[in-house]
């Protein structure tokens, strides 16, 4: 398999931090994004040239299409972008503030959608590419007290269902990845909770009393986000972990029956 280049925002830790380092491991080249450039020192000196580091906040467009821009330069080809940077927000529908929420939809949905955006027209002139969107169980499975964060990874997987159908005559792929729980920080450095309401406690509790110990490995899901990076037909939705496949099959179940369920009635509506 040739090498490829690949560019990768949120790579200080978890997924994208994991991803980087099997690739850089096996010798491909990797456009890194963060905040925080120097917590790959330790990359950057084990790797040489293969790593192409930049500061990048993705809540801010402008900076997402200059970094875009820039490592295109300097790179030339860019074979697979993913979009991994995001976050999550705790807390029942009415306890964040604005900012709160507003701060959510700037990183983990028009940040992403921005890279999207702004790496197409690169990919278009080259021939092709590969754009790989990070997304959720959250993203087909909806779940209390994180109603805002499920609403940002719906709207990403909407974005790139319809995506996915503008771009497949161009050679260009696309991949949402929807891990379940994953021993990562996603649940505390990466997560931002909101001010908790006495009226939801006992529902929150309850919560807190099913919640069980991730299983996943972030390794683990870095190679299989590389295998699918590597078929000659990715595909478009990539399901890692156990729970993540229960709790999707169920959810899409559900949604199917009540589908089913209306069958008849769905015509009333009908002009005939």
């Amino acid at each position: 398999m040739a090498s490829k280049t690949w560019f990768i925002t949120g790579t200080s830790t978890g997924f994208g931090r994991a991803l980087a380092e099997a690739l850089l491991a096996r010798g491909d080249r990797v456009a890194a994004t963060l905040r925080r450039p120097a917590a790959l020192d330790d990359l950057a000196a084990g790797y040489g040239s293969l790593l192409w580091r930049a500061e990048l906040d993705v809540s801010r467009s402008a900076q997402v299409r200059r970094v875009v821009d820039d490592a295109f330069a300097a790179l030339g080809r860019i074979d697979v972008v993913v979009s991994n940077a995001g976050y999550s927000l705790v807390g029942a529908a009415e306890e964040p503030t604005d900012e709160q929420v507003e701060r959510q939809l700037d990183t983990n949905v028009l940040g992403s959608m921005t890279l999207a955006r702004a790496a197409l027209p690169y990919l278009r002139r080259q021939g092709g590419g590969h754009l790989i969107q990070f997304s959720s169980i959250g993203g087909q499975a909806a779940f209390p007290f994180v109603s805002i964060y499920n609403a940002t990874k719906w709207a990403m997987e909407g974005f790139y269902e319809a995506l996915a159908q503008e771009v497949a005559g161009l050679g260009i792929a696309t991949t949402l990845v929807e891990p379940g729980g994953f021993r990562t920080d996603a649940s505390t450095r990466s997560a931002d909770a909101a001010a908790a309401l006495p009226v939801y406690a006992e529902l929150r509790e309850q919560m807190l009393r099913n919640f069980s110990e991730p299983a996943g490995d972030p390794a683990r899901l870095a190679a299989a986000v590389i295998t699918a990076a590597d078929a000659i037909q990715p595909p478009r939705r990539l399901l890692l972990g156990t729970d993540a496949y229960h709790a999707v099959h169920a959810s899409l179940s559900a949604r199917l029956r009540e589908v089913e369920a209306q069958k008849d009635s769905a015509s009333m509506t009908d002009n005939t």
